[in-house]
């Protein structure tokens, strides 16, 4: 595929100004914020650009592969879209957006549970070709149902989160009030006015909700009692007995996301599941923990047992070649493509990939390494 992309943003700090110029703040702030004083959101980013590279200059090269195996199936890139909660709010119709442009490149998408669009009109738009990410229900029929909807559109790989046992402490979002959909105070209701494209293109798509649990919702909730709800509906926290349960129920491929401790990651081949995400969460949980490359050092020995893949702190190119460096078999970002659907709208999914694309393969051909599995060969220990 030509990597075209709008070559007014060639950079993702092109991309977050403009899309902070182009949604609300509440919206904008829900995106990019960590928790408590973001020390955990910056170390992500900081510690992997750390991570350096050797270029071997004079060796033999014959091209770049940037395909890989993952699961059974070809991607064409090694990195994928990672869930993130409320899409719809951030920019409407964005779990489309990017569903159809992952498809069209040939990556994974993950729905999250608590996303904007449906399992059914994700794997739509996917033929069935996409991840789900499993916030844990605290009924057993509710999670059984959620899986039976999942083998019914032949999802590819369900994704049971860890890292969210309670919702982390976020200054900004109680600032703003954020609710879904978005409290009407007269502060919010001016920052929509602010951003009229934001606001017709909310107008054009409806108000954003919870589309894959909106069945089990009752009707007419009002802010508070979805809170409620919400709360006495999903428990996060994971354990060896739910764990065990949903890979008897999932014949599929499953992916524990959340795990930094090698305690977890023995757990996790224990228990039967075929790939770990290291992530904490993109820095919007725990302030106090390490980052998440950190974190993927100290696993990389289970990658002779399953499938050890990163989000957090990723947000390039040279991003996802310096985690690749470290170990890992794949990446995930989030923020990277929200900032450019936000940005770009329509096109937002297709430039971020292109652009993601277009600098990995530069740092493939600086550093003169053929294809993503040769990228530790290439780290400056």
């Amino acid at each position: 595929m030509k990597l075209q992309y709008n070559q007014a943003y060639p950079g993702i700090d092109d991309l977050r100004r403009k899309a902070k110029n182009k949604i609300p703040r509440f919206a904008f702030e829900y995106l990019d914020g960590g928790c408590n004083e973001d020390v955990n959101l910056y170390r992500n980013t900081s510690e992997l650009r750390d991570v350096k590279l050797n270029p071997y200059y004079l060796d033999n090269y014959g091209g770049t592969d940037m395909t890989v195996e993952l699961f059974g199936k070809t991607y064409h890139a090694p990195f994928g879209v990672a869930p993130v909660g409320l899409q719809g709010l951030i920019w409407p119709n964005s779990p489309n957006i990017l569903a159809k442009a992952a498809y069209r490149h040939k990556v994974p998408f993950i729905l999250s549970t608590v996303s904007t669009s449906s399992i059914e009109e994700i794997a739509k738009i996917t033929n069935g070709e996409f991840w789900f990410q499993l916030y844990h229900p605290a009924e057993e029929q509710l999670r059984n149902d959620i899986i039976n909807r999942l083998k019914e559109v032949e999802c590819d790989v369900l994704v049971i989160l860890s890292d969210v046992p309670t919702f982390g402490f976020r200054p900004r979002d109680i600032r703003n009030g954020l609710a879904m959909p978005p409290r009407m105070t007269l502060k919010n209701i001016l920052q929509i006015m602010g951003r009229p494209h934001w606001a017709l293109q909310t107008l054009m798509h409806g108000t954003p909700n919870f589309a894959t649990i909106k069945p089990y919702m009752p009707k007419g909730l009002d802010m508070k009692q979805l809170g409620a709800f919400m709360d006495r509906t999903f428990s996060g926290r994971l354990n060896r007995e739910r764990i065990a349960t949903i890979r008897e129920q999932w014949k599929g491929k499953l992916v524990i996301k959340g795990v930094t401790t090698p305690e977890d990651a023995q757990l996790a081949v224990e228990l039967g599941a075929d790939g770990i995400i290291v992530s904490n969460h993109g820095g919007r949980q725990l302030d106090s923990a390490e980052s998440a490359i950190a974190s993927l050092e100290s696993l990389i020995p289970f990658k002779n047992q399953l499938k050890v893949m990163m989000d957090s702190g990723i947000r390039s190119g040279s991003d996802v070649a310096r985690a690749l460096a470290v170990g890992a078999d794949f990446t995930f970002l989030g923020r990277t493509f929200m900032y450019s659907t936000a940005a770009l709208g329509n096109e937002g999914g297709q430039h971020a990939m292109a652009i993601l694309k277009r600098q990995l393969k530069q740092v493939m051909e600086q550093v003169c390494c053929g294809r993503v599995d040769d990228f530790p060969k290439h780290l400056i220990k």
